[in-house]
Formats: C-alpha cells, sequence, structure tokens
C-alpha cells in the first residue's frame, strides 16, 4: 500500500519507502505522538526520533536490529516519556540540541547545534535549530539524492501552522521567523514534511499559508 503518513495510536506503523531510506512512522501516546524510525537500506543502520510514549510497542517497531541513536527533537515531556526504556534496552547513544537537554530526564550522550550533521549507514540527517516552540527544538532534514527533501519538524511545524507558543508574541515571531528562514527559504514545494503529532504536509502546501500564520499570530 502507498505511503499516506496517517496512523492512529494502537494502530500499525505506516512505511514510506524511499531509495536510500525507509521511514517507518507510528502513533504513540496518549498525545497522539509520532515515533519515526529510520533505516538505511543499504546497512539496515537505523536510527529513532522522539521515543515519545509506549516503549514496548517503539521496541517492537525497532526489531532485533537494534538502533544505533534515539533523537529527541525538544525538551517537552510528551516526546521523551520512553526514552529511558528505550535507550536502555537498545544501549543507543542520545542525542538532543544542548538549548534542551537539561529539559529531558535522562542523560544526553551528545548535544548537537544548528548544522551538525547525525549519521547512519550511508545516510545524513541535518539539524537545524528553531527557536520558539522550546528553546532548543530542532528539525532533521534528509536531502535524499534521488528526490525531494525530507523534514522531521518535531514541534515546529504542522499541517496548518508552527507549533505552540503560548501566545507569546516574542516566541511566536521567533519561530515563524526560523521556520520561514531556515526551512521554507531553503527547501523546495516539494519538501515532505513528517511533523511531531498528525499527519504529514509538504512545504508547497504551506508555503501559501505563511502571512496569513503571521496575521493570525500562532
Amino acid at each position: 500500500m502507498a505511503y499516506t503518513g496517517n496512523v492512529t495510536v494502537g494502530g500499525d506503523a505506516d512505511v514510506h519507502e524511499l531509495t536510500h531510506l525507509i521511514i517507518s512512522k507510528l502513533a504513540v501516546g496518549e498525545h497522539n505522538n509520532n515515533v519515526y524510525l529510520l533505516r538505511c537500506r543499504t546497512t539496515g543502520e537505523q536510527i529513532l526520533i522522539d521515543a515519545a510514549a509506549e516503549a514496548d510497542r517503539v521496541l517492537e517497531l525497532i526489531g532485533a536490529d537494534g538502533i544505533s541513536a534515539l533523537v529527541t527533537t525538544h525538551g517537552h515531556k510528551d516526546h521523551w516519556q520512553a526514552l529511558a526504556d528505550v535507550a536502555k534496552a537498545t544501549g543507543a547513544q542520545t542525542i538532543a540540541h544542548e538549548a534542551d537537554a537539561d529539559s529531558i530526564d535522562f542523560p544526553i550522550a551528545r548535544s548537537v547545534v544548528d548544522g551538525e550533521t547525525i549519521s547512519f549507514g550511508e545516510i545524513t540527517l541535518t539539524a537545524i535549530h528553531l527557536v520558539g516552540h522550546t528553546p532548543g527544538s530542532i528539525a532533521l532534514a534528509y536531502d535524499d539524492p534521488d528526490g525531494a527533501p525530507h523534514l522531521f519538524t518535531g514541534d515546529c511545524l504542522f499541517p496548518g501552522g508552527v507549533g505552540n507558543t503560548q501566545q507569546d508574541p516574542e516566541r511566536f515571531t521567533s519561530l515563524l521567523n526560523d521556520v520561514s528562514a531556515k526551512l521554507f527559504d531553503r527547501f523546495p514545494d516539494e519538501t515532505w514534511v513528517y511533523a511531531g503529532h498528525g499527519g504529514d504536509a509538504s512545504l508547497g502546501s504551506e508555503r501559501p499559508h505563511l502571512a496569513e500564520w503571521r496575521e493570525r499570530g500562532w
């Protein structure tokens, strides 16, 4: 079946097969968080983005091949409730932005900054620091050599707007400015967007609404 990105808590993962990368998306927990397992097709090496909840289901998704890294997109608890259990079970390196590392209730072995890369097998992701939802939120960019780029945006960009900034105008402006400059100005319309909750989008589907978002203030 073709990948849709539509997953439900308790349901199966949806699998997006690219030329060099396999992306498995699973919904977990009371906040309908998305967990992403990324597998290099050439080497079989895997990493996980956001061990959000339901460690047993996350470990089942990972399978016997294990993972080399656990990347947390930001410090909000609903994105790392299963981190300790999954890290202990797999021995994977924990990674997050340095500005949010202290918000995560498990030791972060490697802190990353804007523009730093995370590699596994023959796949490279680039961390993009986006300030506003939290001080240390990151998106992860995969520049597919044979297709459109792919962005894992955590809670910074969703279909329909940027992430929650608790009605703080300064935080909202910071986040929208960062998303505009570092995502929309850098990547083409066909870029696939995988958010921290809910369905997927493309930058092209959201780009016409940037001025509307700025006007409404959320």
